[in-house]
């Protein structure tokens, strides 16, 4: 698919609006301009992409979070950084983030698991709604006593301060080899996923009723339900204008999809925002409506999806290294460092304990939750908002948020790991499987990849497939045998922890099952 001509078109627009900035930022060192050095544009951007992909495997050795580590990288390459390339501006951070963050939410919903998610559902949507709201209330509290701030200008940072960052939680997780037990995982996943949005809204409402937009907290209100509302009802109407689309559609070219799925993405965006609702709510749940249902091409278009997003976030995050001026995040780094810890041992604890009183959920998962609360792009993002609308003390703000956002992911981040086995809530990892093949739906094949494994005691061990007398429909594709994948025949003598990789329906699955493994549950996975 990456071959297709129109796909690389897409990823082409998608590098070029990402990067265009450096036009700006180079000319006063390179004396060139736009279009006229194009080439020198992309020279520049390719190699930070370059270095961006590169310095991810320091965090896949070390535990680091790409995060922090995109954002040094711009830093680097920034005014005051060894590159010497200077960038101071708001607006266009702001639109980069815009497009970047659609896409960067669109993937992330499209990728959740609904079936993991449906049972904290409820819980997830409190944190992410009132447990955005009380961090936001308590940490505005202390930060006006600690900067003698207004209160309006306090209570914008604790907004801006609010969300919290899955990607960052989980690479370092991954990094690290944790599984977490229970419900924690899918949890923490929806929770960063969808607390975005409400510091948005937030971070828009008090930006307004500073400027006098908004009168009163009952305006805010009000601004609250149109935002949500629109929000989720304009992105819950798209999924299923969407999915018509691409299953009905049957377009002749695979890699028009891709190109259908990115308008679709934008139009739902634009729509939300034109009717003065959440966009980046609307293409959440835009994602989130879609992945939890079969459609054409689901799988590439996935694949499409999360390369762009992580394309996405290293653009973001270096454009956000780059409008940073470490000689002005220092002047308030103790201030800051103050601030920081009240965020982590005071503000989310309290948000967290009182957003899950009615789940029943452990002291020591309550304890993990509240340390997990790290900050990523969306508060910085968010930042810019204040320098936009020029606010007072919006330098203040950005580089007080910068600095709160960088402390969350050293302090944080790197205990992540100690804090799951102190508190108990980390379990043995489990075995990791791939299937070296997919199936395209739609494709005159009817069923689902399914796995069975053979138990000791299954009376299968030692015959051949043909004398199982396993339902006609029941297609053993390929058996997964000591870390090898095997294509059988009829003739194949199955083996004590044989792995059968299957294509079929659910009943005739269900069948087989009882067949080979009678009387035990089967390891199955979809």
């Amino acid at each position: 698919m990456g071959s297709n001509p129109i796909v690389a078109s897409i990823d082409l627009i998608c590098f070029i609006s990402s990067f265009k900035f450096f036009a700006q930022c180079f000319s006063p060192l390179y004396n060139f301009g736009m279009p006229a050095n194009l080439d020198i544009v992309f020279i520049i951007g390719s190699i930070l992409v370059l270095l961006a992909v590169m310095v991810s495997k320091i965090s896949d050795r070390f535990g680091i979070p790409l995060l922090l580590l995109f954002i040094v990288l711009g830093m680097l390459a920034g005014s005051e950084g060894i590159g010497g390339i200077y960038f101071d501006d708001p607006e266009l951070t702001q639109w980069i983030a815009t497009i970047s963050l659609s896409i960067i939410l669109f993937s992330g919903g499209v990728d959740t698991h609904w079936k993991s998610i449906k049972p904290v559902l409820k819980e997830g949507l409190v944190l992410a709604t009132l447990g955005v709201g009380i961090t936001a209330g308590v940490l505005g509290v202390f930060v006006h006593f600690i900067l003698n701030l207004g209160w309006l200008e306090s209570f914008l940072i604790g907004a801006i301060a609010s969300s919290t960052d899955a990607a960052a939680v989980f690479s370092l997780l991954r990094a690290r080899g944790v599984h977490l037990k229970g419900k924690l995982k899918p949890l923490l996943e929806l929770e960063s996923g969808s607390n975005d949005p409400m510091a948005i809204f937030l971070t828009i409402g008090l930006i307004q009723w500073i400027q006098n937009s908004l009168k009163s907290p009952a305006d805010l209100l009000l601004l609250f339900a149109l935002q949500m509302g629109v929000g989720l009802a304009i992105g819950w109407l798209m999924s299923r204008l969407s999915l018509l689309l691409i299953n009905r559609l049957k377009l002749g070219y695979e890699g028009l999809y891709p190109v259908l799925a990115f308008a679709l993405v934008f139009l739902t965006f634009g729509l939300a925002t034109l009717l003065e609702g959440s966009g980046y709510l609307a293409v959440y749940v835009l994602g989130l409506m879609m992945g939890k249902t079969e459609f054409l091409h689901k799988r590439s278009l996935l694949r499409f999806f999360d390369g762009n997003a992580w394309l996405m976030q290293i653009a973001l995050f270096i454009t956000l290294g780059l409008l940073v001026f470490p000689s002005q995040v220092l002047p308030i780094f103790w201030p800051g460092l103050l601030i920081s810890i009240i965020l982590i041992i005071l503000a989310r604890p309290i948000a967290v304990f009182l957003s899950l009183l009615p789940f029943g959920y452990s002291l020591r998962e309550k304890t993990f939750l509240s340390w997990v609360g790290l900050r990523g792009a969306v508060p910085i993002v968010l930042a810019t908002f204040p320098l936009v609308a020029r606010i007072p003390s919006a330098g203040l703000i950005f580089n007080l948020v910068f600095f709160i956002v960088i402390t969350s992911v050293v302090l944080q981040g790197t205990m992540i790991p100690q804090m799951a086995r102190w508190l108990k809530v980390n379990e043995a990892s489990p075995a990791l499987k791939r299937i070296p093949l997919e199936i395209i739906e739609n494709a005159g094949l009817n069923g689902t990849l399914r796995e069975i494994k053979i138990n000791e005691n299954s009376p299968s061990i030692g015959k051949a497939i043909y004398e199982l007398n396993l339902p006609l429909e029941y297609l053993i594709i390929l058996i997964a045998r000591e870390g090898e994948y095997l294509q059988p025949n009829g003739s194949t003598v199955l083996k004590p922890g044989d792995t059968l990789i299957s294509l079929s329906e659910n009943e005739v699955f269900d069948n087989a099952q009882r067949m080979i493994n009678p009387q035990s549950d089967a390891d199955t996975n979809d």
